[in-house]
């Protein structure tokens, strides 16, 4: 039997600037950040450092310090024996980290396991990371001397989305407002003071149509998610988070690629969300919440649309209305997202899983959805040409 696998604990620091800046002197120490972060989580699961059976950390590459797994374990005081690795694959990094400690546990290897990662971005020169950007979007020996970062990228989707459906920047505008809505009540929130429609709109223009509060900021973050057995987790007595299901797809397309197809379709995001939905034995109408992978206000309204939340057309609407906003019957992004939560790109699915987590245990504050039972997660590889989805469920002891 395929042991089932739950969120024994949680901790994440405040999306923020934490690094001064590259050349700077001052700050503090990465590693210094991250151990409080993981001491907090162990704390909540009610484990010691002994007891982590595996961690499973999602890929730092601004830092510094190589084999930082290894050196974060050694000082941290564990001892894995099943399982220790640094893993990454652009915007999934986080999600990936999750479902690999999840399977540790399901294969039956450990009983405790740690999803977890930090992100020091902000310590990089915009140069550099423009360039990363490049190499992310196109081919490195061709296409990525044309410079077309993914911000561009989402502008052309943007584009296209808005004369194919006749929607305009103000519709846009309503997914940022809505995010800052959500912001405002999330303690680990990287914006949350209050955005109008009029902010949006005479903002700087980042990439045409997409303006400054449309994209994501750069962000620092640390979050340490505790899976473990669902009996262990159980045997305490309360209501906890378990894992329900997971789906996975790559469409076979890379982002800017040598086949034509609907730029502002997302046929990965549709099949993963599928196939978790499947495996979780549910359907779209019994999820409570979405937490989805959306780096940009455009992001939102295709991810939205292309998993049958929303009509075509309608993920816009959906935030102008409130349906997918506080109160509304669709709560998509409760924690920010990635406009207003802010946009760690490596640690973003391990900070949806974490508000999937808080909303079914009922401990997310403010920001609560009355009666929620289930929460949809998504991550992204790049314009949604792979997705990862898992859905996260109440559970009674």
């Amino acid at each position: 039997m395929i042991p089932g696998v739950a969120i024994a604990g949680w901790s994440a620091l405040r999306v923020g600037k934490y690094m001064p800046g590259a050349g700077a002197s001052g700050g503090t120490n990465e590693a210094d950040r991250f151990f409080p972060v993981i001491r907090d989580a162990l704390a909540m699961a009610g484990i010691a450092p002994s007891d982590v059976g595996a961690a499973l950390y999602a890929a730092a590459p601004e830092s510094d310090q190589l084999g930082l797994p290894v050196y974060i374990s050694a000082r941290m005081g564990f001892q894995c024996r099943s399982m220790l690795a640094e893993v990454g694959i652009m915007g999934i990094t986080g999600g990936l980290a999750f479902d690999m400690a999840a399977a540790e546990i399901q294969l039956g290897r450990a009983d405790y396991v740690l999803a977890l990662g930090l992100s020091y971005q902000t310590g990089q020169r915009a140069p550099v990371l423009m360039e990363k950007g490049n190499r992310v979007v196109g081919d490195v020996n061709f296409q990525s001397v044309f410079g077309v970062t993914p911000i561009c990228w989402y502008g052309m989707d943007a584009h296209r989305y808005l004369h194919e459906t006749g929607q305009s920047r103000r519709d846009l505008a309503a997914i940022a407002t809505k995010s800052r809505e959500f912001a405002r009540l999330n303690p680990l929130a990287q914006f949350q003071s209050p955005l109008d429609v009029a902010d949006v709109l005479e903002a700087p223009m980042v990439v045409d149509p997409l303006g400054l509060y449309d994209v994501p900021q750069g962000g620092d973050g640390a979050i340490c998610l505790v899976l473990a057995r669902e009996d262990l987790v159980a045997a305490r007595g309360n209501p906890y988070a378990r894992l329900a299901g997971r789906g996975f797809r790559h469409d076979g397309l890379f982002q800017i690629g040598d086949r034509a197809h609907d730029m502002t379709d997302f046929p990965a995001a549709r099949a993963a969300v599928s196939d978790c939905l499947s495996d979780a034995s549910t359907t779209l109408d019994d999820v409570d919440l979405f937490e989805l992978y959306a780096p940009c206000t455009i992001t939102e309204a295709l991810v939205t649309e292309a998993i049958g939340l929303f009509s075509r057309g309608e993920g816009c609407k959906a935030a102008r209305d409130g349906t997918s906003g506080p109160g509304g019957s669709r709560p998509v992004n409760t924690s920010g997202g990635c406009l207003a939560r802010g946009h760690p790109p490596s640690l973003t699915g391990l900070y949806s899983l974490l508000e999937c987590a808080e909303q079914v245990t009922g401990q997310a504050g403010q920001r609560q959805v009355n009666g929620a039972k289930r929460a949809l997660s998504t991550c992204e590889g790049g314009n949604y040409n792979l997705a990862l989805a898992h859905i996260v469920e109440r559970a009674e002891p």
